[in-house]
């Protein structure tokens, strides 16, 4: 965030030195004429206060938005944990949503049963926060080399992110799609692989909900 108060100093000092400057050169000018320089330059100086100030102020304006966004995607998403069985977690400038959405052994297919959460975060989101950034993670059980199941985790997130794109109606360029693949710091029982129930809750998608950077595309495509 800008530092109003710095700023303020830094354009404070830079006025002290014009008025230095001014001063030595009051024995080669007349009175009128260094006074009227003098003025000039106070004039100047309130200017760039007032600016400094307007950025301060409009930097803290967003932040309060973002907050304010997020505090009301968090409470409505809240109210769907046990509806769905899935859990939300605040980081600092984001929510990362585990879905109850699993995946068969070796697919990256979304069933039809699970549909309807992602229709409902799909909703709090667009009802709250469309001008967020999300991203889909996407995750495998350990089954297979590792290779393969980036792969797998990719295509797994890409589903999730093509169901947002066109059945929520999200823009494509306000989410992307990264794999984890069998990452053991991302799964929920490990060691535990299928095929069958074993391993299911390993074999699943996350949805992390982060705020917009300035000058992100709205329409560009961002897939990893």
């Amino acid at each position: 965030m800008i530092d109003g108060q710095q700023a303020l100093r830094a354009l404070a000092g830079v006025g002290t030195v014009g008025l230095a400057v001014l001063a030595s050169a009051c024995g080669h000018v007349g009175m009128d004429e260094f006074q009227s320089e003098v003025g000039l330059l106070r004039e100047e100086m309130a200017e760039g206060d007032r600016v400094v100030q307007e950025r301060v102020n409009a930097v803290d304006t967003r932040v309060d938005d973002v907050e304010a966004r997020l505090d009301a995607v968090e409470s409505e998403l809240r109210n769907l944990e046990e509806e769905f069985d899935m859990t939300i977690e605040r980081l600092e400038s984001s929510l990362r949503v585990h879905l109850p959405v699993h995946f068969a052994f070796d697919d990256d297919r979304i069933e039809t049963s699970q549909q309807g959460v992602l229709d409902r975060v799909g909703s709090v989101l667009t009802q709250y926060y469309p001008g967020a950034v999300l991203t889909v993670e996407g995750m495998t059980d350990p089954s297979g080399s590792a290779e393969y199941n980036m792969r797998l985790g990719q295509r797994r997130a890409d589903a999730v992110r093509t169901y947002f794109i066109d059945s929520v109606g999200w823009l494509d360029g306000r989410i992307r799609a990264v794999s984890y693949g069998e990452s053991q710091q991302r799964l929920v029982e490990p060691g535990a692989q299928g095929p069958g129930a074993v391993g299911r809750a390993n074999r699943r998608a996350v949805i992390v909900i982060e705020q917009a950077e300035p000058g992100t595309p709205t329409t560009v495509s961002e897939t990893t």
